[in-house]
């Protein structure tokens, strides 16, 4: 039997979005990057948007990591074209969500 008690602890465990805290904590850790700059961004793309991020959005941010800290670095400042990027328009959003961090 579930007590209201328990009920209240997994209401308070979900960020706005969605994400639990601990999907939340293992995606900013998965983020830690090589290059510094890397690193800056994507702090401020969790400072910015962290509690309210929902699954299309972590999609999109997970093509994104997916890529070497030099390309992904790239990308976020406009270096290069993004038309190959995989992922589609998501990840194309949280690019230039990450952008204007």
């Amino acid at each position: 039997m579930q007590t209201m008690h328990s009920v209240d602890q997994g209401a308070a465990g979900r960020q706005a979005g969605g994400l639990d805290d601990a999907r939340l904590r293992r995606l900013r850790w998965r983020a830690r990057r090589g290059l510094l700059e890397n690193d800056l961004i994507l702090e401020r793309f969790f400072a910015a948007h962290g509690g309210s991020l929902d699954e299309s959005t972590v999609a999109g941010l997970d093509h994104l990591l997916d890529l070497p800290d030099n390309e992904l670095l790239d990308l976020l400042l406009e270096r290069v074209d993004e038309g190959a990027l995989a992922g589609g328009s998501e990840t194309r959003r949280v690019l230039e969500m990450l952008r204007r961090c």
